[in-house]
């Protein structure tokens, strides 16, 4: 897929950093805007659309958490894919921005061609998930999820916004309905090149997904526990 004039916007508080992604992804052919902090970032999202935003974590005026929870906040933003940059070693940063719905996380100092990499990976998704046929919408449990725009509902009315890796899971538990899916499998199908390990990201993943679905009983009733082996999601699917 080529990333030739997809936009990006970005917030970094380091200006050698803002100028050298935007000299480097822009040989690529994207159009790269650049901000220095969270209010410009604000400004810029409200007044144009992007295909995918970068974050860093530290900024000035506030942390690259609150926008991403701003932004998956707005049912026009909620699907536009996030990474998110930090000079933390940390592990809690990296949980924090992927509960909060990021789609992928890099730490500092980075390759810029790692990051050109993640970025085209990601476009890729987004993109694939909009192509699809108009097949679809799938009924589950109390729940409708629309596969072509990514928008799903409960019997109640309540529409629940999904980020991309909330989506990539639920597809792929919705796909395979009543199977044990293992770890591999769905760190695969989601993401794992963060750098913790992929038990720790598929559990996390799978957790906020119980969160989207209301599936908060102990033991869960939708998204069932495997021991040594896996999730399952326990509920039939059929076409709406």
């Amino acid at each position: 897929m080529s990333t030739a004039g997809k936009s990006i916007l970005m917030v970094d508080d380091d200006q050698d950093i803002r100028e050298l992604l935007q000299t480097y992804l822009s040989r690529a052919g994207l159009q790269v805007q650049a901000e220095a902090d969270g209010q410009g970032f604000r400004r810029a999202l409200d007044a144009g659309n992007f295909d995918l935003l970068i974050l860093d974590v530290m900024l000035p005026d506030e942390d690259g958490f609150s926008l991403c929870r701003w932004v998956r906040q707005h049912p026009r933003l909620a699907r536009v894919p996030i990474i998110m940059l930090t000079a933390s070693c940390d592990e809690a940063d990296r949980v924090i921005g992927l509960e909060l719905g990021a789609d992928d996380y890099l730490g500092k100092p980075f390759s810029p061609r790692e990051l050109q990499a993640r970025i085209k990976a990601l476009l890729r998704r987004a993109e694939f998930g909009q192509a699809l046929a108009p097949s679809a919408v799938l009924a589950f449990d109390d729940w409708r999820l629309d596969t072509v725009s990514h928008r799903l509902f409960h019997r109640d009315g309540e529409e629940v916004i999904l980020s991309g890796a909330d989506f990539a899971l639920l597809k792929l538990f919705l796909d395979h309905p009543q199977q044990i899916l293992d770890r591999d499998t769905i760190g695969n199908a989601t993401r794992g090149r963060e750098p913790m390990p992929l038990d720790r990201i598929v559990d996390m993943a799978v957790s906020r997904l119980r969160q989207r679905l209301r599936d908060c009983e102990k033991p869960p009733r939708l998204i069932r526990t495997v021991r040594g082996s896996g999730y399952l999601l326990a509920a039939n699917v059929c076409p709406a």
